[in-house]
């Protein structure tokens, strides 16, 4: 069954028409209504109720990916340096992009500019999709008269961000899939099969080894009311630390925190100098100005403890200071060896340059040390799930030995 569209178009003479057309998807319907010869400006899934109705969920269906900004980025810029206008190519991207809430966005954005908006400013109405990063990389490349070359060094930016993500999510992976496959097989064994064993315990009489008391007594208050509390207690506990992180001095503390860690807190680490120092050089090679560029990667560094570091950095700029002054002064949050990059690139007036070569080196590092710490948890997490079940297996056949010791005797 096909889907109905609410669409508005601009016809030959400029005249706007309103109407509804059959598709089976908004690229279809699009694609249709360009071949009828006209513009098309908005095009909407009708609100109607049926079987293929499109079910919207706030943040969730109209969220556009990393990766699918990525490709639209890479190909708007391929595009522009063919020589085609970038109201055009929005057009056919939008016909092309799977996201109807990404298509709805790029029509809006093409919408603005033949009303005479710039592309950054058009951009700049839909933060949920375009970043103030992107938006001003965009208006330095209209300033600039490059703005395929622009629209290039953001999709690449844009790529190793995409690529860091997709690393440290893979490494979260395996370790979250065998701890929730542990606490599923603990939970079974504690709620049905302890007490099986415990009633017959009960029945046979006699003192049972400490170890199957522990594990009894862990079953009852699992299976008892209390572990509803407990489960209330620990939402509560989640609940309440999202909250303080939502705040400015709870985010400002937890991101000083998670860097301390032994085994993840360097890796949190290099992730944030890797986004900073990527951004950074992005901003610089566009001709954005060092201080709006300090700006920006303070709130785009995903850590605020090394945005605050940058925000002073760029009072110290401002001042008159070198860049690399004001971060020496922090080597706890900025390595030396990012610090002396930076100084060198601002002695030979290649800051961008080397900020790129410090970008790949973290990048390299937060990709061996992803890989490293799963070669390490793969079998270190293996291990403690064969003991923690084997324990339990033991403390319930404890009992068992000791009764046949008995009935021997």
């Amino acid at each position: 069954m096909a889907l109905t569209f609410d669409y508005k178009v601009r016809d030959r003479s400029g005249g706007l028409v309103e109407g509804q057309l059959d598709g089976d998807s908004m690229a279809l319907v699009v694609r249709k209504l360009r071949e009828m010869g006209y513009m098309p400006i908005s095009v909407t899934p009708k609100s109607a109720v049926h079987l293929k109705t499109e079910i919207k969920i706030p943040g969730i269906s109209d969220r556009v990916k990393l990766k699918e900004l990525a490709v639209v980025t890479r190909q708007l810029s391929t595009m522009v340096d063919s020589g085609l206008s970038v109201v055009r190519s929005l057009s056919i991207l939008a016909a092309q992009v799977e996201n109807t809430a990404f298509a709805r966005v790029l029509l809006e954005v093409r919408t603005d500019l033949e009303n005479g908006s710039s592309l950054s400013a058009a951009c700049a109405k839909h933060p949920k999709v375009f970043s103030n990063l992107y938006c001003t990389l965009l208006q330095a490349g209209e300033v600039g008269g490059n703005l395929d070359e622009v629209l290039s060094s953001l999709a690449s930016t844009i790529e190793k961000q995409a690529q860091l993500n997709r690393t440290i999510r893979s490494a979260m992976t395996y370790p979250g899939v065998v701890l929730t496959v542990m606490l599923t097989i603990f939970t079974a064994m504690i709620v049905f099969i302890v007490p099986v064993f415990q009633n017959l315990f009960q029945s046979l009489g006699g003192k049972l080894p400490l170890p199957t008391r522990i594990l009894i007594s862990i079953s009852k208050v699992v299976t008892s009311a209390w572990v509803l509390l407990v489960i209330a207690v620990i939402i509560a506990g989640i609940i309440g630390l999202r909250w303080w992180i939502g705040t400015d001095e709870g985010r400002r503390k937890w991101d000083r925190l998670i860097l301390r860690p032994p085994v993840f807190g360097p890796l949190f680490h290099k992730v944030a100098l890797a986004r900073m120092t990527g951004t950074l050089a992005s901003l610089i090679s566009s001709g954005v100005p060092i201080l709006e560029s300090l700006d920006i990667c303070a709130s785009t560094a995903g850590n605020r403890t090394v945005g605050d570091v940058l925000i002073e950095a760029k009072n110290g700029v401002r001042a008159g200071r070198p860049l690399a002054d004001p971060l020496r002064e922090h080597e706890d949050v900025i390595p030396t060896l990012v610090v002396q990059m930076i100084e060198v690139g601002e002695q030979t007036g290649a800051l961008d340059a080397m900020l790129k070569k410090v970008a790949e080196f973290y990048d390299q590092e937060v990709e061996v040390t992803v890989n490293n710490l799963t070669a390490l948890l793969e079998p270190m997490l293996t291990v403690i799930m064969g003991i923690g079940v084997g324990a339990m297996v033991i403390s319930l056949y404890l009992p068992m030995f000791s009764y046949v010791t008995l009935i021997h005797n």
